[in-house]
């Protein structure tokens, strides 16, 4: 078998290829009919195998030969995926350089944008992946990792592995944080609430979105719009153990909506009071220091008790995780912040939060 060498590889023409063995996966597309491998990298080329290669247009095949300093697309997509790898993930077995990885539980996706956009830079490698900063389920897809020629320089992988681990600190660029159940507490305020003049239906919209996340309603209060009442029923809920706080109703600019004061007074961290997100520019997120422990103590504005999607849906994951709050997380939402409204809900398949 004569050929032409190309890198680590030899090109022969198929139809002198019988004995030789592939280097790479075949994959044969027909529309409607199939899509898949029909000849595996390390395939040892019989007789009869030539008419099929030649049908999905291979009148030259590439055969494998070892070379000091190259990677096969398979072994290079073996360090991509290391690169990428966390707890609660699983992975796919390597197929034509790609190597995907899915979510094992049902958690919160982080991942380390500066290190993604790093890899992606480097050219003839690459990781794409769903947004980061919202839920995912067991089994979802959320990343694949790919190497764009058949064989690679080791050294590149060398340095793309070095820079990530540079910027990570040798983490994996994904993460997923398991929701863990948490105990809410709920404060409800306003008169007409508390005098029984209308019917709380603000209480169990935010019960029906905690429990998504594995998070159960505490205890409820309902309460006047008297800000030293809300200070007092807030500290309460969380030294008898809420593992967070969100308050319903005062939250407009008002001179009786007390709720931001009534969070403030409790000496809670307040991260910010507004958001560049409508619907939902009057939330207010901060965290209160129990000892040590970290609660979360939210207001949400009226929006969330009849909108379908508000700001409430982009925060709260990230809170059920566990998943700090920043000013300029939020300051990021601006992007995308801007709910649509549609007749047909699609949340999280939109362009919210994105």
């Amino acid at each position: 078998m004569k050929g032409q060498r190309i890198d680590s590889m030899k090109i022969i023409k198929t139809v002198e290829a019988e004995g030789a063995v592939l280097c790479h996966d075949i994959t044969q597309i027909i529309k409607g009919v199939t899509q898949d491998v029909v000849f595996k990298k390390g395939h040892v080329i019989k007789k009869e195998d030539i008419p099929v290669l030649l049908s999905v247009g291979k009148d030259h095949i590439y055969i494998w030969e070892n070379d000091e300093g190259m990677l096969h697309e398979n072994e290079g997509a073996e360090i991509l995926c290391s690169l990428c790898i966390n707890d609660n993930m699983k992975r796919s077995e390597p197929k034509e350089g790609k190597i995907n990885l899915f979510a094992d539980c049902h958690g919160l996706l982080k991942i380390n944008r500066e290190a993604l956009k790093a890899v992606n830079n480097f050219g003839q490698l690459m990781i794409a992946s769903i947004h980061g900063n919202f839920p995912v389920v067991e089994g979802e897809k959320i990343a694949g990792t790919r190497i764009i020629p058949l064989v690679i320089e080791e050294e590149k992988m060398t340095k793309v592995q070095e820079k990530v681990n540079s910027i990570t600190g040798g983490k994996p660029i994904f993460e997923i944080k398991k929701f863990e159940g948490k105990k809410v507490g709920i404060v409800t305020t306003g008169n007409e609430v508390f005098y029984g003049r209308i019917k709380d239906t603000f209480t169990p919209v935010v019960i029906d979105k905690i429990s998504e996340f594995g998070g159960e309603l505490f205890e409820h209060i309902v309460l006047e719009d008297d800000d030293k009442k809300v200070t007092k029923a807030i500290l309460e809920l969380i030294e008898k153990g809420a593992d967070m706080v969100i308050c319903t109703g005062g939250m407009s600019v008002d001179p009786d909506d007390k709720t931001p004061l009534a969070i403030k007074n409790t000496g809670a961290n307040i991260i910010s009071y507004g958001a560049p997100v409508l619907p939902g520019a009057m939330f207010l997120v901060s965290y209160y220091d129990n000892n040590g422990k970290t609660v979360p103590v939210m207001g949400l504005p009226g929006c969330v008790m009849y909108s379908k999607r508000t700001i409430f849906d982009l925060i709260l994951p990230r809170v059920m995780a566990d998943d700090m709050i920043s000013a300029e997380d939020l300051a990021e939402l601006g992007e995308g912040g801007l709910c649509l409204e549609c007749d047909i809900c699609t949340f999280p398949k939109c362009s919210f939060g994105r």
